[in-house]
């Protein structure tokens, strides 16, 4: 397929309205939706606005390529749009977007149409071909030039290949030689920008360079042992995880994917001259020309995640399972078979939490070897009554000893290389953290455990509503960002120690109010919310309901002040309302599918449909009236 195939003529805008990020985006997708290019307006700005929640997708230069691929597609799209004054994107440079390309891949998308859309990704990094795009005039125009543009891709192309199955002459031989991946998380346009930017300046510099990329079509060009082997250096600009322990004892540089499109010759020059840290494949680097990557903070927030998200299954499925069971031992009593095979499966489903919690942040940490201590640290955890805070003490402690012991192994002779991994990291670590977690750490953990669950369980009302309070309003602050799931998994902590399922309420609620406050206030207030706006708010309804509170996240994106704001609001009152209520739900996850095993349900739904209703009247009051070009 060829990328002219992809490009409508009569959804082309060569003239944009929209003055705003947003509104260029709502633009465009009305273009698609108008040619029945796609079927969910909604779904599909959902996808895209995800996609701009990662990284930007103003490249630079004057270029933005915001792209979905979600089964809100119809058929794969290029919509090509322009706008002479330019329009702030965000972009990487900071400077005007004036081309925007908005890419619609159907999830489905075949082999055809993702090279066809990774050419059109390629063609981009040409200066002329960009100069040319900002002079046409008509759609017809558009279409020639990347007719043309393509044609001499394809004869670029055929000469590559042809070059890469020539004997190398010994001038050849003597190049610097400097192999890359790219990688994106959707692996539609930066992935090829990046290889496309590499190659091109390699040549400049008269490097030689293979790139290997991880799209959508899976991975192309992919590097042999010999390529390995021969490299002087290593680069790797991916947004997503790539396979590195083929790159054992290589200089490597880990950098965004953004960084392969605009650092180009900088990456070049650094991975030839072995200007970076040497990668081991257990985990280990050569410290002493490391690149720092990201603060501390990020990288145990990362860590702390990793261990969360793996243990989330367990939670949510355990959980409900557990409370499922309370509801049929309440009808049917606790002999019957129901009860004990719903009792006895949840609770074995809860009983791996803090091992599955320490041992993946170990894992993250440390990679494979810090898994088994890490999760025996965690069992240890639960037997010494830590709890979930000795959980996560367990997790950093095995994952740091393991990388402890691989500094400490480093100088071992290379015949006992082997061993590390399979002798001295299970036996060392295991010791080291298996036995500061008996004998010091779990019984530090357990004696804070036990207090602050005395703590809690002697909370006065006022004190619980404001707890409650606090734990709500967290849940509406980043929708699914760091305060989010501290306040989510400090509840967990508590539910898991005392099956206590209070401040599951309060999160629970806090967690529903800003998609529903958001659908509910674009019911009411629609002079506020333009029609883009007010379809995609009605999916706000149905995820607001599950307790799915990243629903709100375009709207937050979009007007940051107003719908965080007003959503902190109304999740805080909801959240407080649990407490003084004293309303209880025993399992983690579900929303309104969940309410049923709740103590005292009608109050939960009235404390839900009190902070929904007061973010939304917020919401509305403070947005100002759409107006219309």
């Amino acid at each position: 397929m060829n990328i002219i195939d992809l490009l409508v003529k009569d959804a082309m805008i060569l003239n944009l309205r929209a003055t705003t990020k947003e509104g260029v985006i709502d633009e465009m997708i009305a273009s698609l939706q108008a040619n029945n290019r796609i079927n969910d307006a909604a779904k599909f700005k959902e996808g895209i606005m995800h996609r701009e929640s990662l990284t930007s997708t103003g490249l630079g230069d004057g270029i933005a390529m915001p792209h979905a691929k979600t089964t809100a597609v119809n058929e794969a799209t290029v919509l090509f749009a322009k706008s002479t004054n330019g329009i702030d994107y965000n972009s990487l440079d900071g400077q005007p977007a004036h081309l925007f390309f908005m890419i619609a891949a159907p999830e489905g998308a075949n082999d055809t149409h993702l090279q066809a859309l990774a050419n059109l990704s390629r063609l981009l990094i040409h200066p002329e071909f960009v100069s040319s795009l900002k002079e046409a005039k008509t759609a017809e125009e558009v279409v020639s030039l990347f007719a043309a543009a393509q044609e001499v891709q394809e004869k670029e192309a055929a000469a590559e290949i042809k070059a890469a199955k020539a004997p190398k002459s010994e001038q050849d031989t003597k190049k610097p030689f400097v192999i890359a991946v790219t990688a994106c998380p959707t692996g539609i346009a930066h992935t090829y920008m990046a290889e496309d930017s590499l190659k091109k300046k390699a040549a400049e510099m008269g490097v030689e360079i293979k790139v290997e990329t991880n799209g959508s079509d899976g991975i192309q060009n992919r590097l042999t042992a010999e390529d390995i082997k021969r490299a002087d250096g290593v680069i790797i600009a991916a947004d997503k995880k790539v396979e590195l322990a083929r790159f054992d004892g290589k200089p490597m540089l880990q950098r965004p994917v953004s960084d392969g499109i605009r650092k180009s010759e900088e990456l070049i020059t650094k991975a030839m001259n072995k200007q970076a840290p040497i990668y081991s494949s257990d985990g280990q680097k050569d410290e002493s020309n490391e690149e720092v990557s990201g603060s501390w903070a990020n990288k145990i927030y990362k860590d702390l995640m990793n261990g969360i998200s793996t243990m989330l299954p367990f939670v949510v499925g355990g959980g409900i399972l557990l409370a499922i069971s309370f509801l049929v031992e309440r009808t049917l009593g606790d002999t019957s078979s129901l009860f004990l095979f719903l009792n006895s499966v949840g609770g074995n489903a809860f009983n791996f939490l803090i091992p599955i919690l320490a041992g993946y942040i170990a894992l993250s940490i440390a990679d494979r070897p810090g898994l088994m201590p890490g999760m025996v640290g965690g069992l240890i955890a639960v037997n010494s009554n830590a709890g979930f805070l000795g959980g996560l003490a367990a997790g950093f402690l095995a994952g740091y000893t393991i990388l402890a012991l691989k500094k400490g192994l480093k100088g071992l002779p290379q015949s006992l290389n082997g061993l590390k991994s399979i002798l001295f990291y299970p036996i060392l670590g295991l010791l080291i953290a298996g036995g500061l977690m008996f004998f010091i750490v779990g019984p530090i953990f357990a004696t804070i455990n036990v207090a602050m669950i005395t703590f809690l369980e002697n909370l006065g009302t006022g004190n619980a509503v404001l707890l409650g309070a606090l734990l709500g309003g967290m849940m509406a602050i980043d929708m699914g960002g760091p305060f989010n799931k501290a306040a989510y998994a400090f509840s967990i902590g508590i539910f898991t120690d005392t099956g206590d399922g209070s401040l599951m309420a309060a999160v629970m609620a806090g967690g529903m109010i800003p998609p529903l406050a958001i659908a509910l206030s674009s019911t009411f207030f629609r002079n506020k919310f333009n029609e883009d706006e007010k379809k995609s708010a009605l999916a706000n309804y149905v995820m607001g309901l599950s307790f799915i509170t990243e629903g709100a996240i375009p709207f937050a994106a979009a007007d940051p002040m107003r719908t965080i704001g007003s959503s902190i609001v109304g999740a805080a009152i909801a959240g407080g309302l649990t407490q003084f209520w004293d309303i209880t739900i025993p399992a983690p996850h579900g929303g309104i599918f969940v309410v049923a095993l709740s103590n005292h349900w009608f109050l939960f739904l009235v404390a839900l449909a009190i902070g929904s209703a007061i973010s939304a009247i917020i919401l509305g009051l403070w947005r100002k009236p759409v107006t219309t070009n």
